[in-house]
């Protein structure tokens, strides 16, 4: 019998059949052999893929994620009511800024609203489906009350920061805490500026804020320190005080200053050839108060009650003014007419007014008799 030599199976290494040679597969044997020895082929290894190009545009990229998600910290979702000259001013800001910022207004303001790069909403329903951050009121005096109740507060977060830009501060703070619910949080603000004073820069310019309720948390806390920062980037002199505190600045300030532009608008006021510094500030206190809606000035009359007293000062003064001219001009007439033969009385001096707050004092006895005489 002849010597049976069992035959020696090579294995097909694997993805052989991936060689561009059209012969070089394997053919399989049809011979069966019981007696066979297999060489086992070594456990095939993945090759890991790496993102060697760290800064690539990848969809997915964590950098990015994280880069965003960074930004994003710092926007806040600004809702302006009342989208008129003011509302608009403010908005430039806070788009340049990069918030993103919401505007409704019973005028139709969409057209300017997309070209600053603001989402305008005519029904207020679609604008607190929003869900915005701080919900800021630029509208007049006036209108505070019956657009404050109008908006459906029930669709938007129950922590919402309300936030109003008013010329006189006790009155929206009053509004805001009888109307909204206590979980709701308040900060009222006044920047001590305009569309005029402040078209160039904002910078060292005042604005006076009072954080009126403010929940706890610290997602609260920053969200007003967030929003407060708009204006502190832009220069802004930040000012704290009570309401109470600014009114009763801003009556001896502001309304004074109205009412003086005010009146010398009746005047109508002209510039000449041989204008001096003095009559500049002049035309340039009218175009700056002229140009405010005359809401606006009645707003700080009606809703100040430090207001009526600082016009009854100024009358006043006003007054004392006239008798203090006149009656240099009645001693003048006086000893032209007379000469030595009559000493004129010793003339009036105009004293000042006691501050705002304090009572008048009452006149002298020898101050009543010579106005009676005269």
């Amino acid at each position: 019998m002849l010597p049976f030599t069992p035959l020696q199976y090579k294995p097909t290494p694997r993805f052989s059949h991936l060689t561009s040679h059209p012969y070089s597969h394997p053919i399989p044997s049809t011979r069966r052999h019981h007696h066979f020895s297999v060489t086992t082929p070594p456990p095939y290894q993945p090759r890991r893929l790496a993102i060697k190009a760290i800064d690539a545009a990848q969809p997915y990229d964590y950098e990015s994620l994280v880069s965003n998600q960074y930004a994003q910290s710092g926007r806040l979702k600004i809702a302006i009511v009342g989208f008129g000259n003011f509302g608009q001013f403010l908005a430039k800001a806070f788009v340049r800024q990069g918030h993103i910022v919401f505007a409704h207004s019973r005028t139709d303001y969409s057209n300017i609203a997309n070209s600053l790069g603001v989402s305008f909403f005519q029904d207020p329903h679609d604008l607190c489906e929003q869900h915005p951050d701080v919900i800021l009121l630029c509208t007049s005096i006036i209108s505070t009350e019956p657009v404050l109740k109008s908006l459906p507060i029930q669709r938007l977060k129950r922590n919402t920061l309300f936030v109003d830009v008013l010329s006189v501060k006790e009155f929206p703070k009053n509004i805001f805490l009888q109307v909204l619910p206590t979980h709701f949080d308040i900060l009222c603000t006044h920047p001590m500026f305009g569309p005029e004073s402040g078209k160039d820069s904002w910078k060292d310019l005042a604005f006076v804020f009072d954080k009126v309720r403010i929940g706890e948390g610290k997602s609260r806390t920053a969200r007003v320190d967030k929003f407060l920062d708009i204006f502190e980037k832009e220069g802004c002199r930040m000012v704290q005080m009570t309401c109470a505190e600014h009114d009763r600045y801003a009556a001896g300030s502001q309304f004074i200053t109205h009412t003086m532009g005010r009146v010398l608008e009746k005047l109508d006021l002209e510039t000449t050839p041989i204008n001096t510094k003095g009559y500049e500030t002049l035309l340039n206190l009218v175009e700056n108060t002229a140009s405010d809606s005359f809401d606006l000035y009645y707003g700080l009359f009606m809703y100040n009650k430090n207001a009526m007293e600082e016009l009854e000062r100024l009358d006043l003064a006003f007054e004392a003014l006239k008798k203090e001219l006149f009656g240099h001009l009645h001693e003048v007439l006086r000893r032209q007419l007379f000469g030595k033969a009559e000493e004129a009385g010793q003339r009036r001096i105009l004293t000042k007014l006691p501050k705002n707050g304090y009572a008048l004092p009452a006149p002298t006895l020898d101050a009543i008799k010579s106005q009676n005489n005269n």
